[in-house]
């Protein structure tokens, strides 16, 4: 038997700055298209941990995750997506990613389109329930609020997204506008939609039981799953 001759490989490896800045922009690219990178939670929980390891702060997602994380009802297996998939319709990934954007936000790894100064974030809060009372589409939320902070779900208006809504200081919760666009059921259902507009279904703001942070418009209200939503 012949000598097996092993080739030795020079791997330069990237540095612990370049790592990190390749997997904060995976992990905004992931959240901003959630529908290009399968199961955004998989993809966005993967990323995270990386940067925790890589930032040696393993003990933040821990606590995230085993405290109020589970307080708020992202339980494993089914996680942040179990705990949203009976408060909107089916098309709820961007919904799903909007959380993981607010943690994000919170470890300085999400890069905001814009940030709202604190006036302007508080006025944005305070007309939250004001202007759920009303049916809303995409265009009403960009011409009372103006361009959000980031963008969950891509521009095309056949297609469900989230408006995310971030200010200074990121003690302070992500404003989720939830705007969905799916087929209506029946059998006469077709898809793409005649609707021109994602119609708003909720704003979600707020701390404590996931349920609790979300203000539903009349629509919300009537497209809402019918199945119960139980918190751990």
């Amino acid at each position: 038997m012949g000598e097996t001759v092993r080739m030795a490989v020079d791997r330069k490896l990237a540095s612990p700055d370049d790592m990190r800045s390749y997997l904060v922009d995976q992990l905004n690219l992931m959240l901003r298209r959630p529908g290009m990178y399968g199961d955004v939670e998989v993809g966005a929980w993967l990323a995270i941990d990386h940067l925790l390891f890589l930032e040696q702060r393993h003990e933040v997602w821990g606590v995230r995750r085993d405290d109020p994380w589970a307080e708020a009802g992202f339980c494993p297996p089914a996680g942040v997506s179990g705990a949203v998939r009976p408060l909107l319709p089916a098309d709820y990934e961007h919904g799903t990613a909007s959380v993981y954007a607010e943690f994000a936000w919170r470890q300085g790894w999400l890069k905001p389109d814009r940030v709202l100064d604190s006036e302007t974030y508080a006025s944005l809060r305070s007309l939250i329930g004001p202007f759920a009372r009303h049916d809303r589409v995409w265009a009403d939320v960009r011409e009372a609020f103006g361009p959000p902070s980031v963008l969950l779900g891509g521009t095309n208006p056949h297609y469900g997204k989230t408006l995310g809504y971030v200010t200074e200081d990121v003690a302070e919760p992500m404003i989720a506008f939830h705007l969905w666009n799916g087929s209506d059921p029946g059998p006469d259902s077709a898809w793409p939609p005649d609707r021109e507009q994602p119609l708003l279904l909720a704003v979600r703001c707020g701390e404590g039981p996931f349920a609790d942070r979300f203000t539903f418009t009349p629509e919300g209200r009537r497209r809402r799953p019918d199945n119960a939503w139980t918190p751990c």
